[in-house]
């Protein structure tokens, strides 16, 4: 018999497993978080905070997203990325990065209520594991896993308290591994994965001195330092990275993977850090120094029976793009809901296998993502004369010829422009971040056509309800009092969602008989003039993809499930043949 038993034990509380089980408690599921380590994350590892992640913190309450806000650098301070030969030195070129650039700011408000900012990964994990705890997650720091077996009913875990050393066993009705790149609950489980580990080497140093005075005029939370002579391994070049403007700091340094890992002593990470920012005398604080491997490598799988893995147990990759915490908070956000309703019985278990269909792509999108990204430096390390088999000296010349007044350097400098603008798939990738469209059981397309994408996917988000898409953000104003509330506020918060305007009440009154029948929370909404949420400025009727008495049913992750662009002659019948279905009852 178990020594304890809960619906949900989560291994892990990093960004994904502390996000999954505070939407767990947020949900009312009994869950149990477990660390084997006697502390939350303490490093700033993971830091950039898309707008998708802060629409799963507005979904967990304002309180949480206000606090996030309150400890993050705001996107204004994110700025541009400098490129330079150090931070004191010469600047080579820079850009506009996480929609700081007019146009792409003008796409981030248009898409969503969340603000990009950048929330180190000390600052996050304890807000969402804070949360969990407070709503009613059970949690054991110092506890370590060892190894689970499951059957028909459940699944047995053992662990083992570092602090006495004695193990003990745990009974749940699913596990999560959230337990990182070296997830064991990944390798017990025996997902498939495809791809390399340790494709490249790095070091983190992380470290406090006041760099005001070279930083504080050209705000950025990456500046890009390209030497002659310094080993560009590892994600590209030495990277010197904001963590509190302006006295935080935390430098990434490639090393050779194929050979020793380098002992990073205080000494050494003094001179690194010196060298970068080009001040031989600068006084540093050493806080940290690490060594890391940059990894491509994703699971084709992300479930087996009853345990599921998410997080960088199963995308495992570098930071380009700033991925890592994202998509593992958006991971617990798609199975948390559909844990919970099958927990209480308001779906069969058949739901949970949609998981897999649904972030596996996710998965593989990013990881491919992020390396491709490595890959894209390379031309400015051609256009600075950088690249591999040239001598340091050599690359010095290369590098300085760029100030010349000849037909040669002016092709140099235009090279250097075109190759930094080409980042903007690194860092300004909008569409990466926001167009995940899914495919599965739990999304009912019928013989609705999926809209081309009309710009580059990767850069430009593009709103639509075809189902499977995230449900569009615009603003709508209430009746009462006019307040601004966004189509996303109306849904979410572990319930389906009916979304109809002016014509459609028929939609209403077959949400409210079939939510009844099926036993589910289904909330609706109505928009249009002198009801409730109003369309002032005509933004919904544009975007909304169906007729004021068609519906959309919109899942408690936001995404939407199934559309009917028109009244239908039996809406109840509908709505309750496609909850069915959805809910695999």
């Amino acid at each position: 018999m178990a020594d304890i038993s809960t619906d949900v034990l989560v291994i892990g509380t990093g960004p994904a497993g502390s996000a999954a089980a505070a939407l767990l408690s947020s949900y009312g599921i009994s869950n149990m978080a477990v660390n084997q380590y006697r502390w939350l994350a303490n490093t700033p590892r993971a830091h950039i905070t898309n707008q998708r992640t802060m629409e799963v913190l507005r979904d967990l309450g304002r309180e949480v997203e206000d606090e996030a806000y309150l400890f993050a650098t705001h996107q204004d301070l994110m700025g541009e990325n400098i490129f330079c030969e150090s931070l004191a030195g010469e600047e080579i070129g820079r850009m506009k990065a996480w929609g700081n650039h007019p146009l792409s700011r003008a796409e981030h408000q248009m898409s969503s209520p969340g603000r990009m900012n950048d929330l180190p990964q000390t600052y996050m994990e304890p807000l969402l594991f804070k949360t969990a705890c407070s709503r009613g997650t059970q949690a054991r720091m110092s506890t370590e896993y060892l190894h689970h077996e499951q059957d028909n009913e459940g699944v047995t875990t053992v662990l083992r308290d570092r602090l006495t050393g004695g193990e003990f066993t745990v009974r749940s009705k699913y596990l999560i591994g959230a337990d990182g790149g070296k997830s064991l609950v990944a390798e017990h489980a025996g997902l498939p994965f495809e791809g390399k580990m340790a494709v490249g080497g790095s070091m983190n140093i992380l470290f406090r001195a006041d760099l005001s005075k070279y930083v504080a005029h050209r705000p950025s939370v990456l500046y890009w330092v390209m030497q002659p002579g310094a080993d560009v391994g590892g994600i590209g070049m030495g990277l010197v990275r904001m963590v509190r403007p302006w006295n935080e700091w935390l430098i990434v340094w490639g090393y050779d993977i194929n050979g020793p890992e380098p002992e990073v002593t205080p000494e050494f990470a003094t001179s690194v850090a010196r060298q970068l920012i080009g001040d031989p005398d600068l006084e540093i604080e050493l806080l940290a120094a690490s060594t890391w491997t940059v990894n491509d490598y994703y699971a084709t799988r992300v479930s087996e029976g009853r345990v599921f893995c998410m997080g960088d147990a199963i995308h495992r990759h570098p930071p380009s793009n700033g991925l890592g915490s994202n998509t593992s908070i958006q991971d617990a956000f798609n199975l948390a809901w559909k844990l919970a309703f099958v927990l209480k019985g308001q779906a069969g278990e058949g739901l949970l296998a949609s998981y897999d269909d649904e972030r596996a792509p996710v998965a593989r999108q990013i990881v491919t993502r992020a390396n491709q990204s490595i890959a894209e430096t390379a031309p400015i390390f051609a256009a600075l004369g950088m690249d591999g088999g040239v001598s340091p000296e050599q690359m010095q010349k290369n590098l300085e010829a760029r100030s010349d007044g000849t037909a040669e350097a002016a092709a140099q400098r235009e090279a250097i422009r075109k190759a930094i603008a080409f980042k903007k798939y690194e860092f300004d990738a909008h569409g990466v971040e926001m167009n995940q469209r899914y495919r599965s059981p739990a999304v009912v397309v019928e013989d609705q056509i999926e809209p081309a994408f009309q710009l580059d996917a990767d850069l430009h988000y593009q709103p639509t309800t075809w189902p499977g898409a995230r449900l569009p953000h615009v603003w709508l104003y209430r009746h009462d009092n006019g307040e601004e509330v966004s189509t996303l506020d109306l849904c979410g918060h572990g319930r389906f969602t009916l979304l109809t305007g002016l014509g459609g009440e028929a939609w209403v009154e077959a949400a409210g008989k079939v939510s009844s029948h099926l036993g589910i929370d289904l909330a609706r909404h109505v928009i249009g003039p002198r009801c409730e949420f109003a369309d002032h400025s005509g933004d919904w009727a544009r975007i909304c993809e169906i007729q004021d008495n068609g519906c959309l049913l919109v899942r408690p992750d936001h995404h939407v499930c199934w559309r009917a662009t028109a009244l239908v002659a039996d809406p109840a019948a509908d709505l309750a043949r496609v909850l069915r279905q959805v809910l695999a009852r």
